[in-house]
């Protein structure tokens, strides 16, 4: 399974991943998924926002387990990062099936649409619309950077987007969502290959608009300049700054610029800051203080600056007595228990949180890269991923 999807949407410069959302990579891969799907004999479904499920069982159960990731990524992004909770979902059913494991409850495996957020911006989509955390409305208006609309890409790639919206009734018969996925750190490196979340960071992502003055580059005196660029760098280190006060996190990782000529200042610089911290108090004020940073600056330069808030997600303590439950499993594996840690990346696991009890399996990641070409689990670490995932999904759907 990892081999046949390793080279779908590689770039052949880069070394990294652009399946982005309903592009023809993310068709590939969705291809795929529905094949993995019907070679198990399993109930194949595409539900209202685009997110595929494959059942085991009645889909139409209570109490049903659900596993799984999302198969998209970001721009240049790694092989793990998402692929990894698919492929160990399909090789953890493998598993338990080899093992003659009796299901008594309806099993899932799903892989959510747009879980990145690389195309129209927001992440997670594909849960939050199912969540009801992302309204019909407000997707409706998400543009990619060319100007298209999330409902005219879905309808180009063969979806109906008029169904989008809260899908209440399907989280209801869910009992349970585990999701395993590849550290995005290094606290495992030393320590085992599989670890428990405890739970997500809040975070989100900002747009600001630097608003200056197109001009010559060489013919207009340094006085008269209203340079957003000036403004825009000057905020970045300011980020930086302020969040290492903080013992937070914040990343200007994506920068837009008008007219981006090599000869002219700058009219309109966008830049987009993504930012966590261990809670919301924390985060809020960080935010604050950095738009702060970026006005006063402003002034001096004669530049206006707007601050939009594009996405956020609150703190997620994972369910208590599934994620103890969870921790309990594996720590029958072998001496020592199993470590329970945070993590500041969001997923979808996170988004369901507020609607049903959810979990995480982290896989260690020995260089702690990741949302790169470099990121890397060594294959005995997935492989104990895959046997911990399906002992996991033993003691939740076969008791």
């Amino acid at each position: 399974m990892w081999a046949e999807l390793l080279p779908v949407g590689r770039s052949a410069s880069s070394g990294g991943y652009r399946r982005f959302a309903w592009n023809s990579a993310d068709a590939e891969c969705r291809a795929w998924f529905e094949q993995q799907a019907r070679d198990r004999g399993l109930t194949y479904e595409l539900d209202r926002n685009g997110n595929q499920w494959a059942w085991l069982g009645d889909p139409s159960g209570e109490g049903a387990v659900v596993t799984g990731s999302h198969l998209d990524s970001v721009p240049d992004g790694g092989a793990f990062d998402g692929p990894l909770g698919v492929v160990s979902s399909f090789a953890a059913l493998d598993e338990l099936r080899s093992r003659g494991a009796g299901f008594t409850r309806p099993l899932a495996i799903v892989n959510f649409g747009d879980e990145e957020g690389a195309r129209f911006g927001v992440a997670c989509i594909g849960s939050r619309l199912t969540a009801g955390v992302l309204g019909r409305d407000a997707a409706y208006e998400l543009r990619d950077a060319d100007g298209v609309r999330l409902p005219d890409a879905m309808e180009r790639a063969g979806y109906d987007p008029t169904a989008i919206g809260a899908d209440s009734d399907r989280l209801a018969r869910i009992g349970a969502f585990v999701e395993l996925h590849v550290e995005q750190g290094r606290y495992l490196a030393e320590d085992r290959p599989v670890g428990v979340a405890s739970a997500i960071w809040p975070h989100g992502r900002w747009r600001f608009d630097f608003h200056g003055e197109a001009n010559h580059a060489g013919t207009t005196r340094i006085e008269d300049r209203r340079d957003p660029m000036l403004t825009y760098a000057n905020t970045v280190l300011a980020a930086r700054k302020k969040a290492k006060l903080a013992g937070a996190l914040a990343t200007f990782g994506k920068v837009a610029v008008e007219p981006n000529g090599t000869n002219a200042i700058a009219s309109l610089v966008r830049g987009w800051l993504d930012s966590r911290a261990a809670d919301e108090a924390t985060l809020t004020a960080l935010v604050e203080e950095i738009g702060q940073a970026a006005t006063e600056r402003g002034g001096r330069d004669g530049v206006r600056v707007e601050l939009t808030r594009e996405s956020y997600t609150p703190v997620v303590d994972f369910d208590g007595p599934l994620r103890d439950r969870l921790a309990q499993v594996l720590g029958k594996r072998g001496p020592g228990g199993v470590p329970v840690l945070p993590t500041g990346a969001g997923h979808d696991a996170g988004i369901l949180a507020s609607a049903i009890p959810t979990a995480m399996l982290f896989v260690r990641n020995p260089s702690g890269v990741s949302h790169s070409p470099a990121e890397h689990a060594e294959t005995a670490d997935c492989l104990a991923g895959v046997s911990a995932l399906a002992d996991v999904l033993e003691d939740l759907a076969c008791q």
